[in-house]
């Protein structure tokens, strides 16, 4: 399966199980083992060691950690990295050990898996230096659905991109994209000009409902124990990762698009009035005979 970047419900779990651990608690040391994860110089690194936690945010998809002296640290984990908290003053080891940030009751150490080194930490100062780390998209738990609408409309595309745009939306990627259109009834390809009233008021409810589902689901277990595997691929998902598995409202089995590192999961049934979209690689390589539909995608799979 495709690794996919934690999404809103996943960091605010990881939220949720750092204010116990760190909030009032000394940074004490900031240890690196990869001078390319720190993408800032000043404020300088050394500057928050020794000082307080005194806030936890979610800026988009990074982690902001705010210190005494208004300075902040900023996490972004992009595909592959992860948090885990383990003893105090673990070593850094192994490849994938990125950094380690120590605290009086325990370590918090980022990795990262793979070869592309992608996770980043910056250090900012005040409201100011976190407004320019936000790309912009509103929060869709607080907003209004004229808001959200408009922020969709602002530019011409496909729902599911439009719904994973960081400017537009906040926190929102690949994952929970599935699982809000699927919920939506919706299809991922229908353009957002072409929605009706009572479309755009199911899909604002569906992206509420979905995101407040799967934080209060994540929270709730990052209450007990801290979320040391983060995946996009849940138990209890209606598409995303389910592909060839039977959607859980009409049965029909759960199709994907696959593009790049990433891929759209639905089902032509709920959302797409049968029809089964095109793959562009398997459409390229079977042109013509690429079958429109269930029926004919049936009849293909028993040749």
């Amino acid at each position: 399966m495709l690794m996919v970047m934690p999404e809103l419900p996943d960091i605010a779990a990881y939220l949720r199980a750092l204010e116990p651990r760190i909030l009032g608690q000394p940074l004490e040391r900031v240890r690196l083992a990869s001078p390319f994860l720190l993408r800032t110089t000043n404020p300088p690194l050394a500057d928050v060691e020794g000082r307080v936690v005194r806030e936890l945010r979610r800026i988009g998809k990074r982690i902001a950690i705010g210190v005494e002296g208004e300075l902040w640290l900023l996490l972004h984990l992009m595909i592959a990295g992860r948090l885990h908290w383990r003893a105090s003053r673990t070593k850094l080891a192994g490849r994938r050990s990125l950094a380690a940030f120590d605290f009086p009751r325990g370590t918090l150490v980022l990795t990262e898996a793979g070869t592309k080194h992608r996770a980043s930490l910056h250090v900012v100062k005040g409201e100011e230096g976190l407004r320019a780390m936000d790309p912009g998209g509103i929060d869709v738990l607080t907003c209004e659905l004229h808001a959200f609408r408009n922020a969709l409309t602002a530019e011409r595309h496909t729902l599911k991109r439009a719904l994973t745009d960081p400017r537009l939306l906040s926190g929102i990627g690949n994952a929970y994209s599935d699982e809000i259109l699927h919920s939506a009834q919706l299809s991922p390809v229908t353009l957002t000009d072409k929605l009706e009233p009572p479309e755009w008021e199911r899909l604002f409810a569906a992206t509420r409902q979905s995101l407040q589902l799967w934080i209060g689901r994540l929270c709730a277990e990052a209450e007990s124990c801290f979320p040391e595997r983060v995946t996009a691929f849940r138990e209890g998902m209606a598409v995303h990762g389910r592909y060839g598995k039977p959607c859980p409202r009409c049965g029909e089995k759960i199709l994907r698009i696959r593009y790049a590192d990433n891929e759209t999961n639905y089902c032509a049934r709920c959302q797409t009035g049968g029809r089964v979209l095109a793959d562009r690689s398997l459409s390229r390589l079977l042109g013509a005979d690429w079958p429109r539909t269930l029926e004919a995608l049936e009849a293909l799979r028993r040749r």
